[in-house]
């Protein structure tokens, strides 16, 4: 995995080309192609928690418990994740953005389609794997690739909304688990559920053929020509739409153009070059998955467990908490670019926190039914699902280009390991118990974690809005000018 050796040097203002653009046509054609896959993982993860109840019963196929599911089952998709996100990170900074969200979205409708036909606990626990490796890997390409096609003053918005989106899908994942659950035999709905992911993917398998390389990737790799016809082409393009000439910016950069950079050089420059940005990742990434990955995904059981809820009704209530994950980076999206990132990413970290802690202290007294606590985890998780979002908007941004989709790969491994991972298998455990308390400890050591990470960006935080991602963190390969 060593460095290869210099193509040569070049001296190129593609970046400056790429942020002064006005928003296009174009630019809506990266959002469908490349952000609508949010939309599919929420579906897949939501399906699954509500399911797990119709799943573990008897004549369903497969002989598991809800519990395996929610814990086991929930640990194997983030351990897929994981792995797959470190993978495919590497191998998207080697060969770029286009071929790899090619590869890891057939990936991860391969695995989906096999999840649907299991007939073993085994089989169902493997394929969760696979699953979770496609969509590890489509987290580092796609964000790497967004954020690279993305003009500057637009970045954060839409990339916190791309990233929210995630919840539209869990929206949909979970009424579509209600009649499937309710009107199906118990051996046939939560197949076809699985069924559904992979019609919308190959949808977005279509659109996404029509994506392009990044031209950052391309001209850091010595395919300068392809990057300079590619961004001719989009400047064509937007000046037909708008009917005006745009402008030549005079802002250059030179290049030593590389076929690919070593791992050790990626760590290093992470490590020793940007330690407390470093900090700053892990400690985003800690804190919401904890928050998402440990207790979020296990709402339905909660519901079930404390409540008595119907596992086919689980799903209403679970909607609702979706909408609201939904509206907060739909409409506090736009002020990480305007009001800017250190502010907004502390306020939602330590907003969420404190309104989880408040939660806790409410289903640990007793005050909450399942209409409240839902009401309650609506007012969460609009701010923590614009926080999450701006966690995977850090890491692509605040790193130089070469190490992009690693970064994001690293951090989202490790933070998810330790959120994702250890999350469930210990609070499954604790909501199984049936024991208020236990659960309302789960809430709170979410919430402390993720108040942790809102003090961490209060102080570490960077100043990258409407900033291009050059100015921001310098790419290994450019020269002094």
């Amino acid at each position: 995995m060593g460095s290869a050796g210099e193509l040569g040097t070049i001296r190129t203002n593609v970046p400056a080309r790429l942020d002064r653009l006005p928003w296009a046509r174009w630019h809506w054609l990266i959002v469908i192609g490349l952000g609508t896959v949010w939309i599919l993982d929420g579906l897949e993860v939501t399906m699954v928690g509500n399911l797990s109840g119709q799943l573990s019963k008897p004549g369903s196929g497969i002989d598991i418990s809800q519990s395996q599911i929610t814990g086991l089952g929930a640990a194997l998709y983030v351990a897929g994740a994981c792995t797959g996100a470190l993978f495919f990170g590497w191998l998207t900074d080697r060969f770029g953005r286009k071929k790899l969200f090619m590869i890891t979205l057939v990936v991860y409708l391969a695995a989906t389609a096999l999840t649907a036909i299991s007939v073993e606990a085994w089989m169902f626990f493997l394929f969760r794997f696979l699953t979770g490796f496609g969509i590890g890997g489509e987290y580092a390409a796609i964000n790497s690739a967004i954020d690279e096609l993305i003009p500057s003053r637009h970045r954060g918005r839409i990339d916190i909304i791309i990233n929210g989106t995630y919840w539209a899908g869990a929206a949909a994942g979970a009424l579509i688990t209600i009649p499937l659950i309710n009107f199906l035999p118990v051996d046939v709905g939560w197949r076809i559920a699985f069924g559904v992911g992979v019609v919308l993917g190959l949808v977005i398998l279509l659109v996404r053929r029509n994506v392009p390389e990044s031209p950052r990737w391309l001209f850091i790799h010595g395919r300068e020509r392809e990057a300079e016809r590619l961004v001719g082409g989009i400047e064509q393009e937007v000046e037909r739409e708008t009917g005006k000439r745009l402008d030549q910016p005079d802002r250059y950069m030179t290049i030593r153009q590389r076929h690919s950079i070593g791992f050790g050089t990626i760590a290093k420059t992470m490590v020793r070059s940007y330690p407390k940005r470093t900090v700053l990742g892990f400690s985003l990434f800690v804190g919401q998955a904890f928050l998402y990955n440990a207790i979020t995904f296990g709402f339905a059981q909660i519901l079930e467990t404390f409540f008595d809820t119907p596992s086919g009704s689980t799903g209403y209530y679970f909607a609702v908490i979706a909408v609201g994950n939904l509206l907060g980076p739909l409409l506090l999206g736009p002020l990480f670019d305007t009001v800017g990132r250190k502010p907004m990413i502390a306020g939602t970290y330590l907003v969420s926190s404190v309104s989880l802690l408040v939660t806790a202290w409410l289903f640990n007294e007793g005050h909450l039914n399942a209409v409240t606590m839902t009401a309650a985890w609506s007012f969460v998780l609009f701010f923590a699902s614009a926080g999450a979002s701006s966690a995977y908007l850090t890491v692509s941004e605040v790193f130089p280009m070469e190490t992009r989709a690693l970064a994001i790969a690293f951090f989202y491994a490790i933070g998810t390991a330790a959120g994702g991972i250890t999350g469930p298998l210990l609070f499954s455990k604790l909501v199984s118990t049936g024991v208020v308390t236990d659960t309302a400890w789960a809430f709170t050591i979410g919430a402390i974690l993720m108040g942790l990470a809102g003090i961490v960006a209060a102080f570490l935080g960077v100043k990258a809005e409407r900033r291009g991602l050059e100015d921001i963190a310098k790419p290994l390969t450019a020269q002094e000018a």
